[in-house]
This record gives C-alpha cells, sequence and structure tokens, in this order.
C-alpha cells in the first residue's frame, strides 16, 4: 500500500541531499525544493575532483530553496556523522553513478540506515545495464520520462536484486515554464555538451559553423553558454574546451577566417538565458527541455551523427534535428506532440516518486531497513573498493589503500586495454573470434 503524505500535525519527514558535481547538484537542489509539504531538505556537498566552483555553485542554485551559504560541506570519511546528526528519513545521493557505488556503503553501515535515492540530472536514454549497477544499492532511482521509466524496468528484469524506479518531472522545467522572456530576446545561445562532439576536429568544425551563423545575424549574437569556465570542474570531462578553441588563434588560421565580434561566450544559469533567447542549439543537452519548456524554439545539430555516441538518441522523433544549414538559415524547430508525452513531458499526475518514497519511508519506521549487497563487479576485493574510492574523490581521498590501488591498479588496467585492443585487431585481421 503507497504511503499518503505526512499530516501536518506529524513530525516532517527529512531529506538529505549530498551532492558532487555542478549538474549533478542543480538537479538535486531542485528536486528537493519540489518536494511537498510534510518534507524538509538539507543539502551538502561532498569533497570530490568535480565539486563546484563558488560561482559554478551560484548558478547551479539558482531557482532553488538554497543560497550558496546555506550549504554544507561533507567528506566521504565524515558522511556517516553527518547523517547520524541530521536523522534525514532518506538520503539522495544526487552524484555520478560510480561515486554512488562509492557512497552508498558508508550508509549500509549505519544501525538504522535511511532510504537511499539516487537518480540522473538529464538525458538517460539509451538505458544501459551500468547505470543500474551502480546504483544496485540504493532503493531508489528517480527517472525523468514514461520511456526512461519503460526502459529501465525492462533492462532490470536481467539484473538481480534491482532497485524501485521513480518517475519525477525533471525538476528545472517548472521554473522554465514560467521564465519571463524577454521581448527583444534575440540571442541564439548554443549549449555545449563536454561530450560531443568528442574530436577537436569537429569542435573546430562546429565553432566554424557558429561563426558562419554570427555572421549571418550581425544585429544578434550567437552565444556559446558554457557549464565550466578554465580550471573549474564539470560532471564530464571537456577533452577539447570549447572556449579555449575560440580563444585559440590557431583555431583562426585552421578555419581560414577571423571570428565575427558577435559569437561570444558566456555562462550562468541557463535560465538567464532562455530569457533572451530567439533559439536555443545545440549536439546533445538537457537545456533543449528547458527551452522546450520556456518555448524558445530549438535546433538539434546532426552533422556530427545521431546516435547512442552522440548522446541524442533519445530525440529521435521529435522534429527537432536539422543540420548547418538550418542553423544558418536561423530555420528552428519546435517539438512533435507525440514525442513530448513520452519524453520528459508528461502530465505532473503520473509522477511517482514522492508517494515511492513515502512508502519506503514508513516501511522504514516499521522495521528497520536491510543492507542491500554489492553483487557485481567484486573482483579484486578491498583493493578494487579502494581505487574506486581514489578514482572519484581525486586528492580528496585520505586511505593509504586508496593511494596503493594507484600503483597496482593502473598498470593492470593498461594490460588489459592492450589485450583487449589486439585482440580487436587480429578479430579485425580474421586471426582470432570477434567476442562481445
Amino acid at each position: 500500500m503507497t504511503a499518503g503524505p505526512a499530516s501536518s500535525d506529524a513530525a516532517p519527514r527529512r531529506l538529505l541531499v549530498v551532492s558532487d558535481s555542478d549538474s549533478y547538484t542543480k538537479w538535486g537542489a531542485a528536486l528537493a525544493s519540489r518536494l511537498p509539504a510534510g518534507w524538509e531538505a538539507d543539502l551538502a556537498i561532498l569533497a570530490s575532483n568535480v565539486r563546484p566552483s563558488a560561482r559554478q555553485l551560484a548558478a547551479a542554485l539558482a531557482g532553488t530553496k538554497w543560497t550558496p551559504d546555506a550549504v554544507r560541506d561533507v567528506h566521504l570519511d565524515d558522511l556517516s556523522d553527518l547523517v547520524t546528526r541530521v536523522r534525514p528519513d532518506a538520503v539522495l545521493l544526487a552524484m555520478r553513478g560510480p561515486l554512488v557505488r562509492v557512497a552508498a556503503p558508508h550508509l549500509h553501515a549505519l544501525a538504522d540506515r535511511p532510504v537511499i535515492v539516487s537518480g540522473f540530472p538529464g538525458l538517460t536514454i539509451p538505458a544501459v545495464p551500468k547505470a543500474i549497477i551502480y546504483r544496485e544499492q540504493t532503493d531508489l532511482v528517480v527517472l525523468h520520462s514514461r520511456r526512461e521509466v519503460r526502459d529501465f524496468t525492462a533492462l532490470a528484469e536481467d539484473l538481480p536484486a534491482a532497485p524501485r524506479f521513480g518517475l519525477a518531472s525533471l525538476p528545472f522545467l517548472a521554473a522554465a515554464a514560467e521564465l519571463d522572456r524577454r521581448p527583444d530576446a534575440a540571442d541564439v545561445v548554443f549549449a555545449v555538451q563536454a561530450k560531443v562532439p568528442a574530436s577537436r576536429e569537429e569542435r573546430v568544425e562546429l565553432i566554424g559553423m557558429l561563426a558562419g551563423a554570427a555572421r549571418l545575424r550581425p544585429q544578434g549574437r550567437v552565444v556559446v553558454k558554457v557549464r565550466a569556465r578554465s580550471g573549474e570542474a564539470q560532471t564530464h570531462a571537456e577533452a577539447y574546451d570549447l572556449a579555449e578553441l575560440i580563444a585559440d588563434p590557431s583555431v583562426t588560421r585552421e578555419l581560414g577566417f577571423t571570428l565575427p565580434p558577435n559569437l561570444v561566450v558566456e555562462d550562468g544559469p541557463m535560465a538567464a538565458h532562455l530569457a533572451r533567447a530567439a533559439a536555443l542549439v545545440t549536439v546533445s543537452s538537457t537545456a533543449v527541455l528547458e527551452a522546450i519548456a520556456a518555448g524558445v524554439p530549438a535546433l538539434l545539430l546532426e552533422d556530427f551523427g545521431v546516435g547512442a555516441r552522440q548522446l541524442n538518441l533519445v530525440f529521435e522523433g521529435s522534429g527537432l534535428f536539422g543540420d548547418r544549414a538550418d542553423l544558418a538559415a536561423g530555420r528552428w524547430r519546435t517539438p512533435e506532440p507525440a514525442w513530448l508525452a513520452d519524453n520528459y513531458f508528461h502530465e505532473p499526475a503520473a509522477d511517482d516518486w514522492v508517494a515511492r518514497l513515502d512508502e519506503l519511508v514508513a516501511g522504514r519506521a516499521a522495521a528497520p531497513l536491510p543492507a542491500l549487497p554489492r553483487r557485481h563487479n567484486l573482483t579484486g576485493g578491498a583493493l578494487r573498493r579502494a581505487f574506486e574510492r581514489r578514482n572519484m574523490l581525486g586528492e580528496h581521498d585520505r586511505s593509504l589503500l586508496g593511494a596503493l590501488s594507484l600503483v597496482v591498479a593502473l598498470p593492470s588496467r593498461g594490460a588489459v586495454r592492450a589485450v583487449r585492443r589486439l585482440r580487436r585487431r587480429l578479430a579485425g585481421e580474421g586471426q582470432l573470434p570477434a567476442t562481445g
């Protein structure tokens, strides 16, 4: 039976959000800010190699119930103590999947552990097994579309002891829908994605496309909206920083022309950019969904491919794809209604994540929650777990075993990868059978 919301005279239920990067902090803070009456929430940021800068933190918290000075800082070694002091009913691990796997055991070690929740800050199609495996020690995973719930549920059928899945509207979309757009909105905003396009050659090509569009719009601006400035961390590493490439004189020489002055690089909250945007352009970014909610036309560039590798597979059937010619001509797109209903724009009444969370909290009140075992990736034992911790925390890992794990694991991983490369080459030459 699903538990209802807490009554007005009952003690409030409490959620502790523990985040790592800027995108996960934005998501976790926004999701917790939309909890119904009867819930209270706290926010802490875990010390890691992707902790947001002060500027990134301010942008991530814009529009949420938190200001930067209201956020706690916590080291992984102190997480159990923080949970013991705050005594939350549930903890939302708003962090990258591999770090969820590192942090969850600290909560399972508690005598009366809280409900453990995790999720994703954006697009998660196609669903892949490792996304569930990283979160196998959580009770509830929050997803954001009917399609995501359907695909993850089907995928979980082949995995033992998979977590429950709950549906929640992406928390930024409600605020975007209420955005007061400027009547003179004229910017073409390009939302940078750290992982696509992947190569330097493609990213230089992209700069040329944006510069061409800017030259054709001399009275407006083409704004390259970045998540991080030089030296700041992101959820995903950006191998070829687009802002740095735009500022690099060698790129101008490669393109064969000077970049126009109305091609500019800016950061800050996406909402502020959408308020003055005539269109949102990207290769793949959750910002497209914010643009749709705000009524801003969009364009997804298909010039670099459409598929899982480009992180834009979910937009097939959306009607939003176009190419460089559409960018130059300003032929913006609006989404297909049928696509919207299955992808991130379901009716709010379909959201069930809070009901599922309430049910788990009620179950915890009746009896302590069991510890959830780690069932996957057990080879290597304590040394493997130490390496995973070191890899995710970086310089914030205090353990001696973590430092030792780098000495052992990195050469081993290199050897394994070399063997795999050799097998692929030999399979391609017909000397070995290909393996899946």
